[in-house]
Parts: C-alpha cells; sequence; structure tokens
C-alpha cells in the first residue's frame, strides 16, 4: 500500500531525488507507530495520509517555490502539516514548526529525525512567543483568518525575494467569502483543483496573505 500511496505525490512532483522519494514513503510507518501512541491524525484519515496530508500540504508548493535560506514558520503544525512534507521537498529552506501543545511536537521531532530531515525546527511554543522574522507563516486551517493573523503580524521580514510578496499562505476548504470579508486582508485565493484531480481537492484553496 505505501508504494502506490506515495505515487500520488511522485505524480504530481516528477522532479523528487532518490532521498525526498525515500523520506516520503517512510512516512506512512512513522505515523503509524506515533499515532497509536499520541493521536495526531484521525483515525479515518491515516489511510489516506498521502492525499489528505501530504500532498495537501505540498498544494503550497504549487503556488510557490520556496528559496534557499527562506525562512518560514509553521503556525499550529499538529503533527507536522505543512512543514514536514514542505522542508523534504525544499531541503535548503528553514522550517521551523510550532504548536501549543508539547506532545504533538514530540512527534513531529521523532519523525524528523527518523527521516534525517537537517532543516527543521520543531518547538512547543504559541505563535505570539515565536522569537525572529520570518519569510513566510504557513499553517493549515488553524482558526479563521482575523484571529490567526494579529498573531503573526509582527513576524515578517522587510524584504520579500520570491514571487508571492512575504506574507502567510494558509491551507483552508470550503466557502471562504465571509471570512477573508471579515478578516479586512487583501488576499489572493489558489484553487487546489486547478492543480490536483482527486475529488478531495475540489474545495480546497491556498490563501496568500501580504504580510
Amino acid at each position: 500500500m505505501n508504494m502506490v500511496t506515495s505515487n500520488i505525490v511522485f505524480k504530481y512532483f516528477p522532479e523528487l531525488t532518490a532521498t525526498q522519494k525515500q523520506q516520503y514513503e517512510q512516512l506512512p510507518e512513522l505515523y503509524n507507530f506515533w499515532n497509536s501512541q499520541i493521536n495526531v491524525i484521525s483515525r479515518k484519515d491515516i489511510d489516506l495520509l498521502f492525499e489528505r496530508h501530504v500532498l495537501h500540504s505540498l498544494g503550497i508548493a504549487k503556488v510557490i517555490s520556496f528559496l534557499p535560506a527562506e525562512r518560514v514558520l509553521d503556525v499550529g503544525t499538529g503533527g507536522g502539516f505543512p512543514g514536514i512534507p514542505l522542508a523534504i521537498l525544499f531541503p535548503e529552506t528553514q522550517f521551523y514548526l510550532v504548536d501549543s501543545i508539547g506532545k504533538k511536537i514530540k512527534v513531529v521531532n521523532e519523525v524528523s529525525k527518523a527521516i534525517g530531515l537537517k532543516n527543521l525546527k520543531a518547538e512547543h511554543i504559541r505563535a505570539e512567543d515565536v522569537p525572529g522574522k520570518f519569510d513566510f507563516v504557513v499553517s493549515r486551517a488553524v482558526t479563521q483568518l482575523k484571529d490567526f493573523y494579529p498573531w503573526v503580524k509582527n513576524k515578517f521580514n522587510k524584504e520579500s525575494r520570491n514571487t508571492l510578496p512575504n506574507g502567510i499562505l494558509y491551507l483552508k476548504g470550503g466557502d471562504l467569502q465571509n471570512e477573508i470579508a471579515e478578516s479586512k486582508l487583501s488576499v489572493r485565493q489558489y484553487d487546489l483543483k486547478d492543480y490536483f484531480s482527486e475529488e478531495f481537492f475540489e474545495t480546497k484553496k491556498v490563501i496568500a496573505v501580504k504580510a
């Protein structure tokens, strides 16, 4: 089953190195093991790990390619999404994964160590208390945009070097009109169904918010 499901990633990201492929292929066994001890992924989703977690996380990579030495903060990472799949894909970009629940960060650190990620640091800390500046903040539907933005609004580097201006890249699903209106933020929406053909992505989006 492992090989069949990892192919969904390789189909959309054909340029992966042998090391990257191996790192992705190790994820199901690791998450099955850790999930049995610390529940970070819903039981029904663990069999669909590649589609609903890994590929969903990599939706961000369809709208931007992170550059070497850029710093990316993953807020409310849970079991390591979207941070771990992105850190595999962009080995020269620095990723800092945070969550307010310590046992989830334990899973992130164990998985990261097991697959040999050198560009990822994970810490049990609230977003508001994170030190330093970043080029991008990524997250997966942690809360409403209007509540999320204040946590990270002062955490961005001033100078943008990438194709998109520094800011938030937020994975969200469903009808977001009201949420975006309430946030009073200037956003760009990217439909993941334009990049991935699986039904799961029909209503999924990447929301880009300029810092």
